[in-house]
């Protein structure tokens, strides 16, 4: 591969994204790695002597983008990409023994919530929920007092949390956490390596939907796991070889070719999102919004220290207007739009837009009227005009 561990840490991320990855310099050989459809490869099939052996072990266009995905979060050791992002969480979650306990943030991504409440009602975990923003609520969780209280096995983290944009002290909590004697695991979709990364304060394990921003063209569904930890890589690999959560080949290299621009298009959608974040919390229609880059936001003095950056979601609560409910205003200014998508997702080029609780697995305690902007890379002064024309009719 084209970047050793000390060659990647000596260059900065903007270089490691595009550098990572490569096909050994030789002469007549491609700048990238081919697409490698096969489901079989010569060898004896013993892996411990190297060999790929079968097509659900291992590919070889799955390497490159897993090697930069690594070097990107500063793991020590290659990630592992599988089929989707919640093909990577019930991974991540297997990491907790039966009978575990599992502290979760209330609000994260409806998927990982969803799987994690079946398993407690299968009780195969037990499962506590629990504001991650409130650094003494967590603590609590993961070694709650009492006789008979049990610490937590694993505590999940979020931050920015999805949808509601809360702040977690990463640093802090997974120091509690490692304290009480539980596992680590950071869901970095939303800020991506670039703006933040959790290895670096103490997580143990970073999942990422790299349907997201890290492939970023919304041509893919795939997620990975990034652990400095040679067990926990062994069982995760161990646990997506025998479920069959792996990538399909061609959608790793449409992965790859995707991270090439991610610093491009990161410095781009949260340049925007900062443009657009200060104008709408000055619109009359707004009730209230959540963006860490704002000096108003609960946890932006906490996100200045632990990030680069501020991301490019952009959550809204659309005031009561014209006769309309606040969740139908909200629906109104979705409905208006030209420019941005009514569309569920985020990460990618285009702008999208969405209520969140039209999904009836979003949590209750999501207001009704919340509206979640994924901001993407086109001209930021359209964009505002865009959402302009679809909010200033709700004034009043």
């Amino acid at each position: 591969m084209s970047l050793s561990e000390q060659q990647a840490a000596a260059l900065s991320a903007q270089t490691v994204v595009v550098a990572a990855g490569r096909p050994p310099r030789e002469r007549d050989q491609p700048v990238n790695h081919p697409v490698v459809l096969s489901s079989t490869y010569f060898g004896t099939g013993a892996l411990g002597d190297g060999d790929r052996g079968y097509g659900r072990y291992s590919n070889p266009t799955w390497d490159p983008f897993e090697e930069a995905l690594g070097q990107l979060e500063g793991a020590e050791l290659p990630g592992l990409l599988y089929a989707s992002g919640l093909a990577a969480v019930s991974s991540a979650l297997s990491l907790i023994p039966a009978g575990g306990v599992l502290v979760m943030p209330t609000h994260s991504y409806s998927g990982s919530l969803v799987m994690a409440s079946e398993l407690a009602q299968k009780e195969f975990v037990e499962l506590r929920t629990v504001d991650i923003a409130d650094t003494d609520a967590v603590r609590s969780a993961l070694a709650p007092d009492g006789p008979n209280a049990r610490a937590a096995s694993m505590l999940w983290l979020e931050s920015p949390t999805n949808p509601m944009l809360g702040i977690a002290d990463v640093a802090a909590l997974t120091e509690a956490a490692h304290s009480a004697g539980a596992i680590v695991v950071t869901d970095n979709t939303f800020s991506t390596p670039l703006v933040q990364q959790p290895l670096a304060l103490g997580s143990d394990v970073v999942l990422h939907s790299v349907t997201k921003y890290l492939a970023g063209h919304s041509d893919v569904v795939l997620g990975a796991l990034v652990t400095s930890n040679g067990d926990i890589r062994s069982a995760l690999l161990h646990n997506r070889t025998i479920h069959g959560g792996i990538a399909g080949p061609f959608e790793a290299w449409l992965a790859l070719r995707g991270l090439r621009t991610l610093a491009l298009r990161v410095e781009r959608s949260q340049a925007s999102a900062m443009v657009l974040a200060q104008r709408l919390k000055e619109h009359p229609v707004i009730e209230s919004i959540r963006f860490p880059g704002l000096p108003t936001d609960p946890g932006h003095e906490r996100a200045k220290v632990q990030m680069k950056g501020f991301g490019s979601v952009i959550c809204v609560q659309v005031a009561p207007a014209a006769g309309l409910s606040g969740a139908d205003a909200a629906d109104k200014l979705v409905r208006s739009l030209e420019l941005w998508l009514p569309a569920t997702s985020l990460g990618g080029v285009e702008s999208l837009i969405e209520r969140r609780r039209r999904h009836t697995a979003e949590p209750a305690s999501v207001p009704e009227n919340l509206v979640r902007l994924s901001v993407g890379i086109e001209n930021v002064e359209d964009l505002w005009a865009d959402l302009k024309q679809a909010l200033d009719p709700l004034d009043g």
